[in-house]
């Protein structure tokens, strides 16, 4: 668990963690910058370790950092603001135990109505966009386990010796899209991932957009694009992957942010040599090609906590019909 800022739920968030009940679990909090008196309560609870580094390391970094120091057999990311139920944990590590699963994930309820998703898992659309999957939606509308594209990092398990394998997060990548980044990794080794319905978790969300955000965001979505997508699947989409380009460049300068939006592109282009490595990491280690993942991905781009922006319409339109068209096209090995 992290912490950063104000964290008026980290109390009530780690005693219902400590609370859990079918798993023996140690508590390890990072303390990336708290500044409410939260990390204080939370240093005096049986179980608890606080490690505070020398400068706030983002969920990436945090989170490698709090993986390091546990012993478990399992590792449970769970965001500061989310308040788990007592038999959560141990529903989400018997699924994550079962052969052919990466990683399973919660499901994310709405802490002010728990009778409605925030995510059951989220959605992939070919060009990297993610969004919160069912937000808003009933819960008894996810009350299946089913499969899903990514893992939602407010709550997942995964094996630790898997994600020492992994090495985690890339640090690189700050906050945002590094659970899309795994969730591409895990797939391309063959494996699955869960969503566990009657695993619950409330979660406190506040959608919020910052500059910061918006520019880590996008370049996080092309830094996975880079690395991760085989090169005859950048070939094949590269018409669409340009058009999102200047879609989105529009939609930076008409919302005010067109200047983080360059900042993205001008940190991929200084951090080429890196991306070139992470590159060849990714593509040595996978056994999948992107045509075995295609039915996981969406042609649509349907946020439900965001308004669609002028010309969404056409946008799906085209993107449907260019997936239609290049999707048989893939490599499946």
């Amino acid at each position: 668990m992290l912490a950063y800022g104000a964290e008026p739920w980290l109390v009530d968030a780690a005693q219902a963690l400590l609370a859990s009940t079918g798993v023996d679990l140690d508590l390890i909090v990072v303390d990336n910058g708290c500044t409410g008196d939260g990390i204080d309560v939370v240093k005096g609870l049986p179980g608890v370790q606080v490690i505070r580094p020398e400068a706030n390391t983002g969920y990436s970094g945090g989170c490698n950092i709090g993986a390091a120091d546990a012993t478990g057999d399992w590792l449970a990311f769970v965001n500061s603001d989310a308040i788990v139920t007592p038999d959560a944990l141990a529903k989400v590590v018997a699924v994550a135990a079962e052969p052919g699963v990466g990683a399973a994930m919660a499901s994310i309820r709405l802490a002010h109505d728990p009778e409605l998703i925030n995510t059951s898992g989220n959605p992939l659309h070919f060009t990297g966009l993610s969004w919160a999957g069912g937000n808003g939606e009933p819960a008894s509308a996810h009350a299946e386990r089913t499969v899903v594209p990514s893992l939602s990092g407010c709550c997942f398990v995964i094996d630790r010796h898997r994600w020492q394998e992994l090495d985690g997060f890339p640090d690189q990548y700050f906050a945002y899209h590094e659970d899309t980044e795994l969730s591409l990794r895990l797939w391309q080794r063959g494996l699955r991932l869960e969503y566990v319905p009657d695993a619950v978790v409330l979660h406190h969300y506040e959608f919020s957009r910052n500059d910061l955000k918006l520019y880590l965001v996008e370049r996080n979505r092309l830094l996975t694009l880079l690395t991760a997508y085989q090169g005859r699947t950048l070939a094949l989409l590269a018409p669409m992957l340009v058009l999102t380009e200047v879609a989105m460049l529009a939609a930076a300068l008409a919302g005010g942010w067109g200047r983080q939006k360059v900042r993205g592109w001008n940190w991929l282009w200084r951090h080429r040599d890196w991306i070139r490595v992470r590159r060849s990491r990714l593509q040595a280690e996978r056994t999948v090609g992107d045509g075995t993942l295609a039915d996981l991905m969406t042609a649509r781009v349907a946020p439900s906590n965001v308004a669609a922006p002028p010309g969404m319409g056409v946008f799906n339109a085209v993107a449907t019909a260019w997936w239609a068209l290049v999707r048989p096209l893939l490599n499946r090995h």
